[in-house]
């Protein structure tokens, strides 16, 4: 499923019969034979109801979880070979998140907490401050680098958090639900950041039940009952 990846065009994200079977009794399947490619520069929204297998897809693009079947290699690193240490230093290194909730820390000011996400992958003290300071441009927020969480909007909120995923340079920005904390003006501009996002060449994966979210994505799949169900062109 997916496009057709060219020699110069390696995935970033290849699923290859991937499934997760959670061990009973009696043993659950949340992921059945997923096959996903996704190419540098996709945009591409997972969709589907809760239950639907959304989180376990999450959790294994993310490297948090691993699948019990199947490989999955990402960036073209197989981490399926990997220990808990390495795949933890791969997720710090190539993956950018961005959750529903913001997960800024409340006493820590705009660019202190995009600063912190570059502390654990190995960024030189010396370039965190300028590197976190060109993030929060980047998402329309050099005027509140000093701001605490609680003098910004929701909006603003979550352009710190995705600022803070984009610091380390990732091949993949993973957003689970970017919108689901937000109103629907607010929800428009945060998209219409990830589109601009997009448009300079990131690498998005956006996991939404709100098909009208999905419909942003260049590419739409439909997830029922762990299986990957339809892959379509999304209209916006």
């Amino acid at each position: 499923m997916g496009q057709d990846a060219s020699p110069r065009a390696r995935p970033v994200i290849e699923f290859r019969n991937v499934s997760l079977t959670y061990p009973g009794p009696p043993p659950v399947t949340a992921l059945s034979a997923v096959n996903l490619l996704i190419l540098p520069g996709d945009y591409v929204t997972i969709v589907g109801p809760s239950g639907s297998g959304k989180s376990t897809f999450l959790n294994v693009a993310g490297l948090l979880d691993g699948p019990t079947d199947g490989s999955y290699l990402l960036d073209g690193i197989d981490t399926s070979a990997l220990s808990d240490v390495e795949r933890s230093a791969l997720r710090g290194r190539r993956i950018g998140f961005v959750f529903q909730a913001f997960h800024l820390l409340a006493h820590r000011s705009a660019l202190a907490n995009v600063m912190l996400a570059s502390l654990y992958n190995g960024t030189p003290r010396a370039e965190r401050r300028a590197l976190a300071v060109s993030a929060l441009t980047k998402v329309g927020l050099a005027h509140r680098i000093e701001a605490l969480p609680s003098r910004l909007s929701g909006g603003e909120r979550q352009r710190v958090a995705i600022a803070r995923a984009l610091v380390s340079r990732p091949a993949l920005l993973l957003c689970d639900e970017p919108t689901g904390n937000l109103d629907s003006a607010t929800a428009e501009s945060v998209l219409s950041l990830f589109d601009v996002l997009h448009r300079e060449g990131m690498t998005v994966l956006l996991i939404t039940h709100d098909a009208g979210v999905a419909s942003r994505g260049s590419r739409m799949v439909d997830i029922r009952d762990g299986r990957l169900t339809e892959c379509r062109k999304a209209v916006a």
